[in-house]
């Protein structure tokens, strides 16, 4: 396996110095503005999932919202969340939950 390229010693992934510092100045950037506003949105994101599947597959748990002829035609597209889905959701609560 090589690590190095032939021809230089400078590697394939980095630029110039100035490229360099260009992109660490927009990632320093996305940082302080955009990366709070991202976490909130996946965050936000994954409280829906789980929402949207207690309300169909509220089942498993002893939650009967939804009839189950409902929940067996979506069945199949909820069956590779399920497992993180029953962890999340049975899982003990702390204060901190809410904090991060």
């Amino acid at each position: 396996m090589r690590f190095w390229k032939q021809g230089g010693g400078r590697s394939a992934d980095r630029g110039t110095p100035r490229e360099t510092v260009g992109s660490a100045v927009k990632e320093f950037i996305y940082g302080m503005a955009a990366h709070d506003m991202a976490r909130f949105a996946l965050k936000t994101r994954s409280s829906m999932e789980h929402l949207f599947i207690l309300i169909t597959m509220g089942d498993l748990l002893g939650v009967p919202i939804l009839p189950p002829y409902y929940s067996l035609r979506l069945l199949p597209y909820v069956v590779p969340q399920i497992a993180t889905w029953k962890r999340r959701m049975l899982r003990e609560k702390d204060l901190t939950d809410a904090i991060y």
